[in-house]
């Protein structure tokens, strides 16, 4: 993890995990492991980010609101509500999702969806028969549900035989288009993504008192924890919260935490 450079926004990487190190069920179904007390406390996090990022396996598999809905009414001014942005590279995002549900009702703000040039050819894509053709077709859809498209050439993998979205580079596209700082809040493969390409300024952990055993779902860390500073613990009902920083950041960005 590094601190934040001036090309990219604050980043913070958030999620909840289990005791054996797992964050979700089986084959990525959704678990809740964070008791009510520190969801209240992620909700108000969102409130101090102007985006909230998720990849498309945690879109399809929890179809979340991304919302701010946990928290008291307010007395004078509206929560703020941080921008949806799904990581989805090859558009499969179903236009009837609850975030783009949420924006038509006036009840959320408009997602973006993040994904590689709809006319580049595919040979990696988890939908049969992909074509530019067929992305085209998922790609309007998807704006007339009131989505915001927002195409990134694609990298190639360190193996060299496909390609994937750098992270860096999503990054990088979110600032120039005015968001200064992010909350990410996973699956699994984003996760393991950000820790792997250290660009995450800010860590929190909420560790759930239970265990799932085998058959759930960890995230890969392979980044050495020795350019991590503990900030410290806090006990918020059942669950342990620990929080981190990059030894070189301020874990106080911008007076919210």
């Amino acid at each position: 993890m590094s601190p934040t450079p001036p090309k990219r926004p604050h980043t913070t990487l958030t999620f909840a995990q289990s005791l054996d190190a797992k964050i979700a069920g089986a084959e990525g179904r959704q678990l809740i492991l964070s008791g009510e007390e520190s969801m209240i406390m992620t909700h108000w996090m969102r409130t101090m980010h102007d985006g909230i990022l998720i990849g498309i396996g945690t879109a399809l598999n929890d179809d979340p609101q991304l919302n701010v809905r946990k928290l008291p009414p307010p007395n004078a001014m509206s929560y703020h509500l941080p921008r949806p942005i799904i990581i989805d590279t090859y558009l499969r995002l179903p236009p009837t999702c609850k975030l783009l549900l949420n924006y038509q009702n006036k009840v959320g703000r408009r997602p973006w969806v993040v994904c590689g040039h709809v006319a580049a050819p595919s040979t990696h894509s988890r939908l049969p028969a992909d074509t530019a053709e067929t992305r085209l077709l998922r790609k309007q859809a998807l704006e007339a549900a009131g989505a915001r498209i927002i195409e990134i050439p694609m990298t190639p993998t360190a193996d060299g035989i496909g390609t994937r979205l750098s992270i860096p580079s999503v990054l990088q596209t979110l600032k120039e288009l005015g968001i200064s700082s992010v909350m990410v809040e996973g699956g699994a493969q984003i996760i393991s993504s950000f820790m792997e390409e250290n660009t995450a300024d800010t860590l929190i952990i909420t560790i759930a008192p239970t265990f799932v055993g085998a058959s759930g779902v960890a995230y890969n860390c392979i980044t050495e924890a020795g350019n991590l500073k503990y900030m410290g613990t806090m006990a918020i009902g059942k669950d342990s919260v620990f929080t981190f920083c990059h030894k070189d950041s301020n874990i106080f960005y911008q007076g919210h935490f």
